[in-house]
């Protein structure tokens, strides 16, 4: 068991930041820029327009910090915090680590016992979830599908009898070929939402079958950010005694009593024997 232990050398703030809405930006992100020792962004361009946004300036170092560059990286972010620093980790938009650049920073600091925190923000996956009209009390975050038709193909096939909602993201050129895929896979009555530009000016969600959602994005230019949100697989209909009929009869075929097979059979599919015999009988054909 790894514990991190609070008042250690230094440590790694996981901080949120907004993902349409300047307006979402905390108190608390907002002071942590200014007084953290270094600021680990994705993009230190799109940092700049955030702090320019909040009319602020980072109180310390500034370090890009990216999934081009984590691998090398991540041992000097470590020994900073080691030497005492609190290093803050950003991405362009969202929480750190969720489908962005931190997972491999927080691995290892969890590894060597520093000490991760957060200061909570936006969430893309959360906000998408939430207005998608669909169950929220059980879900998966499934981020981008992969590119190419048949890998992408190949992970709805592991997905189709997944039953919690799936959250998607995608980029605006491929959110056609992904609804197609999904209307391949799921079936087009499967309920869906596309989610597009979250609290942005332009914010739109679209809810209903995964088929009218393809049709819109077939007669649409698409653009900006995209969340995906689709329902689970529906429950299988219960059996019935009827579904087993031909079971039986297969026994029967074989040498089986009628009463042995309709035992054997109820047993097998646990439904009732009664209703089993019963509905035997009643596929046999009248007599003459």
């Amino acid at each position: 068991m790894n514990e991190q232990v609070a008042g250690g050398p230094g440590q790694i703030v996981l901080a949120g930041t907004p993902i349409g809405n300047i307006g979402d930006a905390s108190p608390r992100l907002v002071e942590l820029l200014q007084t953290a020792h270094v600021v680990a962004a994705e993009d230190t361009r799109r940092l700049h327009k955030l702090l320019h946004a909040l009319g602020i300036t980072a109180g310390g170092r500034i370090i890009s910090y990216h999934e081009h560059n984590e691998a090398t990286r991540t041992a000097e972010l470590l020994d900073l915090v080691r030497s005492g620093s609190t290093l803050v980790m950003v991405t362009d938009a969202g929480m750190p680590a969720v489908s962005d650049p931190g997972f491999r920073l927080v691995e290892a600091a969890v590894t060597d016992g520093l000490v991760v925190t957060a200061v909570p923000g936006p969430s893309a996956v959360l906000t998408a979830l939430a207005l998608s009209g669909l169950p929220t009390d059980r879900f998966t975050f499934e981020g981008f599908l992969p590119r190419k038709q048949g890998e992408r193909q190949a992970r709805l096939t592991e997905l189709v009898d997944e039953k919690r909602t799936m959250v998607f993201f995608e980029a605006p050129h491929r959110l056609e070929p992904m609804l197609r895929a999904l209307d391949t896979a799921f079936g087009p009555e499967r309920r869906a939402a596309v989610c597009r530009e979250l609290t942005k000016l332009h914010e739109e969600v679209l809810r209903g079958p995964v088929r009218e959602l393809l049709e819109w994005a077939e007669s649409s230019e698409v653009r900006g950010e995209i969340a995906v949100v689709v329902s689970g697989a529906p429950d299988a209909p219960p059996e019935q005694a009827k579904d087993h009929v031909a079971a039986v009869t297969e026994l029967i075929g074989q040498g089986s009593r009628l009463k042995d097979a309709v035992a054997a059979v109820a047993a097998d599919a646990r439904i009732s024997k009664r209703e089993l015999y019963s509905a035997v009988l009643a596929a046999r054909p009248p007599k003459a």
